[in-house]
């Protein structure tokens, strides 16, 4: 049976269309796109919060985004134990909602980040059910705000725990995200973002498909 999938758009969302062909065009699931100004989600399977720039990024990154009418929604929807994926904006929106920890600060270097990159994953999660640990994903990332910051005890808990899903690989941390992390869920693992974009990796004819084995996971009928 195909999974539901709602994606969320924001004011500034750009990277809604390619989640769409990603799931609806690759994977054959049904999917709907919902304004940030719904209060309702549609009855997802999932639900995605995609990339792009909330509200143009004004204040912090994703902190409007957060404060968003269909905020509400998602976050019953994590409680219930719902599988929420924030992907580079969105997982910046889930930090500003307390649905992660931790926050998402500019770049180290200052500057806006487009390259692809390779991350490791390093731990659990509604998006790395059937990848193994250690398993390197290649993908794009496009951000100015990826630099994952939080205090020394959270990021022990996390690691300790089994919450840092993605690492950078060694040598290749884009933006000084503490402890090369590239992606991190909640405690329950059903609520997961990442900075990379595994959804433009996921035809060769976009320069890699390394993406597709986590989609494999996200999708596959329970």
């Amino acid at each position: 049976m195909k999974k539901n999938v709602t994606i969320v758009s924001f004011p500034g969302t750009n990277c809604d269309h390619d989640l769409e062909h990603v799931a609806g065009k690759l994977f054959s699931c049904p999917v709907k796109t919902v304004w940030h100004r719904s209060t309702s989600l549609e009855n997802p399977d999932i639900v995605f919060l995609p990339g792009g720039f909330a509200y143009g990024d004004y204040l912090r990154t994703g902190a409007l985004a957060a404060l968003s009418p269909i905020m509400s929604a998602v976050k019953e929807f994590a409680a219930n134990g719902g599988t929420v994926i924030g992907i580079c904006n969105g997982f910046q929106i889930l930090c500003e909602a307390q649905l992660l920890s931790g926050a998402l600060l500019p770049n180290a270097h200052g500057t806006f980040a487009s390259r692809w990159v390779s991350m490791e994953v390093t731990g659990k999660s509604a998006f790395t059910k059937q990848v193994a640990a250690g398993t390197l994903v290649s993908c794009p990332i496009a951000h100015g705000e990826g630099n994952y910051f939080a205090e020394e005890n959270v990021l022990n808990e996390l690691e300790r725990n089994g919450q840092i899903t993605f690492k950078y690989k060694a040598g290749e941390n884009p933006n000084g995200s503490a402890r090369d992390i590239a992606g991190i869920s909640n405690k329950a693992g059903n609520v997961v973002g990442l900075m990379p974009h595994p959804e433009r990796a996921c035809e060769s004819v976009l320069g890699g498909d390394s993406g597709l084995k986590l989609f494999d996971g996200v999708f596959a009928a329970q």
